[in-house]
């Protein structure tokens, strides 16, 4: 005999809805034959309670349980018979998450013993909230576009090694609510922390048997849980807490979701939640010769063994309601997608008018979010860069290519640096994409750091257990003289200038930049350019700064201030831009070494590593103010003497940054009128002042 008095309930309302009554329980299960809601006790797990689902409307299962109060712990079993050539792969035996949990009680770990037979052991349960109230909180930052400065940064690796941080919050969604940590982040510049998957994960199977895991958490099991890993109790307020701090820090929340694929892998991959419900419609399969679906072959454009069928109405909408939720309940401001291609498809091919993007420009809460895509995924024709929506933004690898080769000394790049300095207009058109669209990176949590990149030519995975064949192997990355770690003086500065150039470039280029957190601090990963399955020192950031680091972050300090100083080298409005009616450029003008203007043959030279770049706002205002700066560029390996911009006698140069100085204490306030000898693989900004004895000449 049931304790709890069971009533039909509501379908209107996927999964666990919690009034003073009790709670309704719903879920989407179109192909069973019955469908049974399983209790269980808080502190042990084990089973109180098994209830079958009286009604189904539609393909929607529900019921309503007097009695149930928060913090009960549930699950479900499916009946029906297992069809597999049809994708219907019912299993009474595994225990299911509800797609529409909003929390777990632990992490889920792949067990491979606790998995055979009844899987109740390996599988975490899903809690009842209470969400019926809610504490004001503060005002969302809500940043305009060309104010955002992007600081990518995993939940526990921001905070594991830092020492002011107390041992029970390290690594947690509090712990990056530590005055110190929010100090940092304030005094670095940055507007945004783009934190990589926090909904609930599991490591893969062949990980998980080498020993190690999944910590970069691109392998979900549920999209609106907040990964109990990074929890100490309540993780909904948990994670709301670190919102609200962020917040008031004026620092904007960017989440890193992951709608292209599933911890359920392929045909041989485990059952833990979407598969046991509706396998034939969450996910997209091959189709044979004939045009018939093949349920044997699950379409893999993640390279993670199954694909997200967004397509399909009741996962498109599964996809809504999470992204609403985690921007109405739990405050976030925006998404970076991983492997947004495949949301592009409808449901094979790639559109930019495709349902999901559709249907988020219309929403009224998601249209307001910023959104990011990782434009590509690794399916046929998955490479999308520059063909998304005008709302989102793209990761820009072009950039990324680019700025890395022209700063190592390839040749031949000049105009293609130029363009990307510029916005990436040749990808972006001005007539349908801002000039921020581009959102530039110099390294990503899925590659070198940028401290690695001026370290090592090669890749240094042995770590993760492949034999070092993992990773990318093209990484237009230098040691400049000797590989890793060194004592050589002239090596190592010459590592540290390479980073002040590529991080101030990064800074200076017209687009949205993302800072790969802790590159700041210099933080090495010892070589290893894909640290996914490393929970440890490789991967956690080191907040013991010698005084060589702190050169190099009071220098992106500097520099990030510099960017925000200037309205032109945050946001160019060009003349022949129509995506907005603004102008605030009256000239841009590209200078040789020699003072004068660069013709088409020029920007065709393989040698020439070395140029100016001039830009000038109108006069405005009442005080005639106007904006004009002077980049000079020399990525060559000597000396190169610029005869800079003359325009009347009582005008020059004032230098405002230049990377060949170790300590930007050591920069000189100092005025040029004509000639500058611009060092060897450095870049200066200078600014238009007027002339004073002291240090012209």
């Amino acid at each position: 005999m049931s304790k709890y008095k069971i009533q039909d309930g509501s379908a209107q309302f996927l999964g666990a809805n919690l009034t003073e009554l009790g709670c309704n329980f719903a879920v989407h299960c179109p192909h069973a034959d019955g469908l049974e809601l399983v209790l269980f006790d808080s502190k042990t797990e084990q089973q109180i309670q098994v209830i079958s689902v009286p009604a189904k409307t539609g393909k929607v299962w529900h019921c309503f349980v007097e009695g149930i109060k928060a913090g009960q712990l549930y699950a479900y079993r499916v009946l029906g018979k297992n069809h597999a050539h049809l994708g219907v792969i019912f299993d009474y035996d595994k225990l299911l998450i509800d797609p529409y949990a909003k929390s777990l009680n632990r992490p889920l770990i792949w067990n491979a013993e606790q998995y055979q037979g009844d899987s109740q052991s390996m599988v975490p349960k899903a809690l009842v909230l209470d969400n019926r109230t809610s504490n004001p909180r503060p005002a969302k930052p809500n940043l305009e576009l060309d104010q955002t400065i992007l600081y990518e940064a995993h939940v526990k690796g921001l905070t594991q090694l830092h020492p002011d941080v107390p041992d029970e919050i390290k690594g947690k969604f509090l712990g990056i609510c530590h005055p110190k940590v929010l100090q940092h982040l304030q005094e670095l510049g940055v507007t945004a922390i783009q934190l990589m998957p926090v909904a609930a994960f599991m490591p893969e199977p062949f990980i998980t048997n080498k020993g190690l895991t999944n910590y970069w958490g691109y392998n979900p099991i549920n999209y609106f849980c907040p990964d109990p890993r990074y929890i100490v109790k309540d993780g909904v307020n948990e994670f709301k807490t670190m919102v609200d701090c962020l917040h008031e820090a004026g620092i904007e929340v960017i989440l890193d979701v992951v709608f292209n694929h599933t911890a359920e892998g392929g045909l041989d991959g485990p059952i833990l939640s979407f598969k046991g419900f509706d396998n034939s419609s969450f996910y997209l399969f091959e189709r044979n010769e004939y045009g018939a679906v093949d349920y044997d072959k699950y379409v893999n454009n993640s390279g993670c063994g199954n694909s997200v069928n967004t397509a399909f109405p009741y996962v498109l909408k599964m996809v809504m309601d999470a992204l609403r939720y985690w921007v109405t309940d739990m405050g976030v401001d925006g998404f970076r997608f991983d492997l947004a291609a495949s949301l592009g498809r409808d449901p094979y091919e790639f559109s930019s008018l495709s349902g999901f993007f559709r249907t988020i420009r219309q929403d009224p809460v998601l249209i307001n979010t910023k959104l990011i895509a990782e434009p590509w995924d690794i399916g046929h024709g998955g490479y999308r860069l520059g063909q998304f929506p005008s709302n989102w933004l793209e990761c820009n690898d072009k950039y990324r290519d680019t700025v890395r080769a022209f700063w190592r000394g390839d040749k031949g790049l000049t105009s293609d640096f130029a363009t990307r300095l510029l916005g990436s207009r040749d990808v972006f058109s001005h007539e349908n994409r801002s000039i921020l669209t581009s959102v530039n990176n110099i390294s990503y949590h899925d590659g070198f750091t940028l401290h690695d990149l001026v370290s090592y030519a090669e890749r240094h995975n042995e770590a993760n257990g492949e034999q070092n064949r993992d990773g990318h192997g093209h990484n237009l990355s230098a040691n400049y003289g000797m590989e890793g770690v060194t004592t050589d003086k002239q090596v190592l500065a010459l590592r540290e200038r390479q980073k002040r150039n590529l991080f101030a470039t990064l800074l200076l280029s017209q687009g949205t930049p993302h800072v790969l957190g802790g590159d700041e601090l210099s933080r090495t990963q010892q070589g290893n350019n894909n640290a996914y399955c490393q929970d440890n020192e490789i991967s956690w950031l080191d907040w013991n700064i010698d005084e060589t680091k702190q050169d190099f972050l009071t220098f992106c300090q500097q520099v990030i201030k510099l960017r925000k100083s200037s309205e032109i080298l945050h946001h160019l409005n060009l003349a022949d831009d129509q995506f907005s009616i603004k102008n605030n450029v009256e000239k841009i003008y590209w200078y040789r070494p020699d003072g004068e203007r660069k013709l088409e043959d020029d920007w065709h030279d393989h040698n020439n590593q070395a140029f100016a770049l001039e830009l000038r706002s109108p006069v405005k205002g009442e005080e005639n103010h106007q904006e004009h700066w002077l980049l000079v560029i020399n990525a060559s390996d000597h000396d190169v003497c610029f005869q800079l911009p003359n325009f009347c006698e009582s005008d020059g140069w004032r230098l405002k940054l230049d990377t060949r100085y170790a300590k930007y204490s050591q920069q000189p306030d100092v005025v040029i009128k004509n000639k500058h000898l611009q060092a060897y693989r450095s870049i200066s900004v200078f600014e238009c002042a007027p002339l004073f004895a002291p240090g012209t000449n």
